[in-house]
């Protein structure tokens, strides 16, 4: 047996080794390479810290102190139709990661049967099956178990096993990262609705103001000391605020859309505190390392576990070249008739055999498998080194966003404060006459327009405090549930 064996092993192994300089040359210059994982030492001067990043393992419900966003954000990761979608997708993978695990496994059948069979006569089984008396049409009755399997010596169906595997690992991933962004926009669009709240209060009060003053004009010019042109500026100065707050009201309508679709609920009024925006202050978010963002992104760990599925995927589709080794075996009872059926050992029947098969003509789909494998490897790397730039670069990009924000709005602290106090003093002059009417308008104006930039300015600090902590991969992570 052994010396049968041998000159096929043999074969099996000069096969191989040719078949894998083949393999190497048909690649050409499109052969895959290792992943870069170079990123920078720090984010720069911005960075406000260089240890672990507390943001990033920081859970959400920690993270935001509003109990209405955080009422928000728990209800849409039950609700939102999105997530519950990817959570089948995770089902789904896992699946195909058992039916893989089938595939190299032994299989075992077990099968019934009954059929006839009638031969010619002038054959020489039908002479032979005459001179033993056989009937005609011949029954055949029979029963027992079938097996087989496929050796996989080189690991074609493990790796395509593993792969699936890691693919399954990457859906749980990407379902992270879709809770990260779902988390990012509701806050996003809570701290924009907020905002309008402020801006809308603002602009009342102004109107009121407005209406306020107007009468004031009106009785001056009853007077005589007032033109029907100052009536005419002030009338539509309160005609353009009442204007624009209908703007912002719509915009308040679409806020509360937008939140009550990711928490998978129809259009309804959204539970908030106006107030809670501007006595907030943005946290300062320790951002640490750029080479953290390797482990705390889900999107980088789902590239790179993608990655490691395709290079898998690849000697999976290049094992489809070499021999592969088959073994089938049977055993059962079968006779022409029944009370004879379970005869042992007479009608007792098995059948053992192997087969190494390797593919020499017609190889073109293997080849254009393992070349489409290749690139799909080539994709990968470039897919995972793209996500690690991207994820630096959000990072980057917020920690400028925040340290420029926080300038704005103490610049616009200090001119509202400033322009609350010329509003007083232009409406003493005005009252006085000391004052034209135009410069009080102006004054008026400025002040409300400074007072909207204000909430802004304040709204996006929030923003840009909730992107980084998105960037920098925190957002997936819940505290446990007593």
């Amino acid at each position: 047996m052994n010396r049968r064996w041998k000159p096929i092993a043999a074969v099996t192994a000069v096969c191989a080794l040719s078949l894998t300089v083949g393999c190497a040359n048909m690649l050409g210059s499109n052969k895959a390479r290792e992943a870069s994982q170079d990123v920078p030492q720090s984010f720069g001067a911005l960075a406000t810290a260089a240890g672990p990043s507390v943001a990033a393992q920081k859970q959400w419900d920690v993270f935001f102190a509003d109990p209405n966003l955080r009422a928000l954000i728990a209800e849409a990761l039950s609700n939102n139709q999105q997530l519950n979608i990817a959570l089948q997708e995770i089902i789904i993978t896992q699946n195909n990661v058992a039916a893989l695990r089938g595939e190299y496994l032994p299989r075992l059948d077990a099968g019934v049967g009954a059929g006839v069979e009638k031969v010619g006569e002038h054959t020489t089984q039908g002479v032979s099956d005459a001179a033993h008396g056989l009937p005609r049409p011949l029954p055949d009755f029979r029963f027992g178990f079938v097996a087989s399997w496929e050796t996989d010596i080189w690991s074609r169906l493990r790796n395509a096993r593993k792969a699936a595997n890691f693919r399954y690992e990457a859906t749980i991933q990407e379902r992270n990262f879709l809770v990260t962004e779902i988390v990012a926009e509701i806050a996003n669009s809570y701290y924009e609705l907020v905002a309008l709240d402020n801006q809308i209060e603002i602009l009342d009060r102004n109107i009121e103001l407005q209406k306020n003053a107007l009468e004031v004009v009106k009785l001056k010019k009853m007077a005589a000391r007032e033109t029907e042109l100052g009536v005419q500026r002030f009338q539509a100065e309160v005609l353009k605020n009442q204007g624009r707050r209908f703007a912002l009201e719509q915009q308040r309508i679409l806020a509360e859309s937008r939140i009550n679709f990711l928490v998978g609920r129809f259009p309804r009024p959204v539970a908030r505190d106006p107030r809670y925006l501007m006595s907030a202050n943005p946290d300062v978010v320790a951002t640490g390392l750029p080479s953290d963002l390797l482990e705390n992104r889900p999107d980088v760990k789902a590239a790179e576990l993608r990655l490691e599925a395709s290079k898998l995927d690849s000697r999976s589709a290049k094992a489809r070249f070499y021999p592969s080794l088959r073994l089938d075996a049977g055993v059962g009872f079968e006779s022409f008739n029944l009370k004879h059926l379970i005869a042992t050992p007479q009608s007792l029947a098995y059948n053992l055999a192997g087969n190494l098969m390797a593919p020499l003509l017609n190889r073109a789909a293997i080849k254009a498998d393992y070349r489409s494998a290749n690139a799909t490897q080539i994709q990968a790397v470039f897919d995972y080194e793209r996500s690690i730039l991207q994820a630096y670069t959000e990072v980057y990009n917020q920690l400028t966003a925040i340290s420029n924000l926080r300038q704005r709005y103490e610049q616009l602290s200090g001119q509202v404060d400033a322009l609350h106090t010329a509003t007083d003093v232009a409406k003493t002059l005005y009252q006085s006459a000391q004052l034209d009417y135009y410069e009080v308008l102006l004054t008026v104006r400025d002040s409300l327009e400074a007072e909207m930039d204000l909430v802004e300015a304040k709204k996006q600090q929030m923003q840009a405090v909730v992107s980084i902590y998105q960037a920098l991969g925190g957002g997936w992570r819940q505290s446990p549930r007593a």
